[in-house]
């Protein structure tokens, strides 16, 4: 039984009083202040802290009431009405109805239907609550363009008015980063050649890294997209109006007739720089899916710290973390009262906004001020496609163009005394020196993505301050000193579960040293004569910071 969450919220909000006054050189890093922050956050009566949700409400108040005990400046929206600590965020919430979706695939063989949840996950279309798409089927490979790297999966194939079938993923032996934006940018390739649907298929790599089991434990949670000012709902694709994702038997029966089969293909892609050629299938496919949609809000949550340098106070550096998690698991059959269905997020990401918090607490207590001044995000909206951080780097408190860098801190996973940290994203721009050299004196080194076959560059908030221009990585505890044996273990277990509560095995002084760490960093990129800068020819600079000033390799 945890102790009573009134208790834990008065013992956090007298914390930053109670620490001593910290010098930018000599800051220091309280565990306990840290563990207060995660206890209250994770406690059960906030239930998961779900987009939309009272509990998460809740926790954008603690936010903001820290924000302000700290002596920050409101940077959400003044029309709140309670001090402007909060971007209030519209959302359409999209669920499935007692007929959740089908899919039918008809071709040399006849026809064949598969309901949702079987062998296909049949996506929701948020604009079309009742879906009914029929059209024929066109394989493109990977489903992929870019000179860059000569890829041109839509040559000579036209995809106008038909569904496209694509692997899920990249080919192998492309940069893993770069990889996983154009493997999640690859419903608006297939908009821009004229598709209306698209199918995916599991590669044997894919498959590995999340099996089908895996796909379907999440396959009847909510959709949410943000709505914007015209009312109508977020969509970077809409003229792709049905998708899903097949399993082998639905996969089988789309191939069926085709000159190559699909083992010959999958083979294929599982060699480097294996390019798969498209083709026409002698199959069609008929989505239907009906839906009901309700409109919620959720607020991020901004603070901001000016800057003591009158030249460089109206450039701002972004320390941010999601607020949310995924709330409560619905109820199972064998399930008793006493089974906990509560995703308290403790580490996903709760400690992504201590850290942030005790950060905040030292640049605000510091005797001399950062130079640039800090904007610090406790975002909403991660858990369902980093809507939050999306909305902000859209819609944020100053013009983006005054952004000149951002940390993202999502779960941090604080299980053991880490070595070495993970900068996803530092290869592209100077903030991976940044990191590396504000780090050292903690003799802590940085380290390269050790997981790439789980594209996390895409799956974190820093990569829509990325899709704006603005140089950004994404900070996470390393492999090193027993890392890769915590992290083998959480993610196979507590990640997104019940257990990943307080009754874990979490080191505290971990945590102090990862706030330290984050400290460091983000004082490193405000008080620095020049501020961050994408490297000359980079893949990510190129494409959306194309008249930034760039800095040599």
């Amino acid at each position: 039984m945890k102790r009573p969450v009134a208790l834990a919220a008065i013992a956090a909000l007298l914390l930053p009083a109670a620490l001593p006054a910290q010098s930018p050189a000599e800051p220091v890093f309280s565990a306990a202040a840290v563990r207060a922050h995660v206890d209250f956050l994770s406690d059960d009566l906030l239930k998961g802290r779900d987009t939309g949700s009272e509990g998460h409400e809740i926790a954008a108040r603690y936010v903001a009431s820290q924000f302000e005990g700290m002596g920050l400046k409101p940077g959400g929206d003044t029309k709140e009405g309670k001090g402007g600590w909060y971007q209030r965020i519209g959302f359409q919430k999209t669920e499935r109805t007692a007929t959740p979706g089908t899919l039918t695939v008809t071709g040399p063989a006849g026809g064949k239907t598969w309901a949702h949840g079987t062998d296909v996950l049949v996506s929701m279309n948020a604009a079309e609550p009742a879906l009914d798409v029929s059209a024929p089927l066109v394989f493109v490979g990977y489903g992929i363009e870019n000179a860059r790297f000569g890829l041109n999966d839509y040559a000579g194939l036209d995809v106008r008015g038909k569904i496209v079938v694509a692997l899920r993923g990249y080919p192998k032996g492309l940069p893993s980063e770069e990889g996983a934006h154009l493997s999640a940018t690859k419903a608006q390739a297939a908009q821009a050649h004229g598709a209306i649907g698209m199918l995916s298929v599991g590669t044997i790599q894919s498959m590995k890294a999340r099996p089908w089991s895996r796909m379907v434990h999440f396959a009847d949670e909510p959709d949410f997209t943000w709505v914007g000012a015209d009312g109508k709902p977020f969509d970077e694709a809409p003229g792709i109006r049905a998708s899903a994702s097949l399993n082998e038997p639905a996969v089988d029966a789309v191939f069926a007739g085709a000159p190559t089969t699909i083992a010959a293909i999958r083979k294929q892609a599982d060699k480097a720089g294996g390019k798969p050629k498209g083709f026409p299938l002698k199959a069609s496919v008929r989505i239907k899916i009906e839906s009901r949609s309700e409109r919620v809000t959720s607020p991020n949550v901004v603070g901001i710290l000016p800057g003591s340098d009158p030249a460089l106070k109206d450039q701002y550096v972004v320390l941010s973390a999601h607020l949310d998690h995924i709330g409560v698991t619905p109820a199972k059959p064998g399930d008793t009262p006493e089974t906990d269905r509560i995703n308290n997020g403790a580490l996903d990401n709760a400690a992504g906004i201590a850290t942030m918090l005790e950060v905040a607490r030292a640049m605000a207590q510091a005797p001399v001020k950062p130079r640039r001044s800090i904007i610090f995000l406790a975002s909403t909206g991660e858990e369902k496609g980093l809507l939050g951080a999306d909305y902000f780097a859209r819609h944020p408190a100053v013009p983006v163009k005054q952004i000149v860098g951002n940390v993202d801190l999502d779960m941090p996973l604080l299980l053991y005394p880490f070595t070495d940290v993970i900068a996803f994203g530092a290869d592209h721009s100077t903030l991976g020196p940044i990191v590396a050299k504000a780090v050292a004196p903690m003799n802590v080194r940085l380290s390269p993505d050790p997981m790439p076959q789980e594209t996390i560059f895409v799956r974190s908030d820093h990569y829509m301050f990325v899709k704006q221009g603005v140089p950004a990585v994404f900070l996470a505890t390393g492999f090193a000193n027993g890392g890769e044996k915590a992290w083998d273990e959480f993610l196979g277990g507590n990640y997104h579960h019940p257990g990943d509560d307080m009754s874990q095995k979490i080191d505290w002084d971990a945590g102090a040293r990862f706030a330290e760490a984050n400290y460091r960093i983000t004082r490193a990129m405000a008080d620095s004569d020049t501020p961050p800068a994408w490297y000359q020819g980079d893949f990510f600079g190129d494409i959306f910071a194309v008249g930034a000033v760039k800095a040599a390799r």
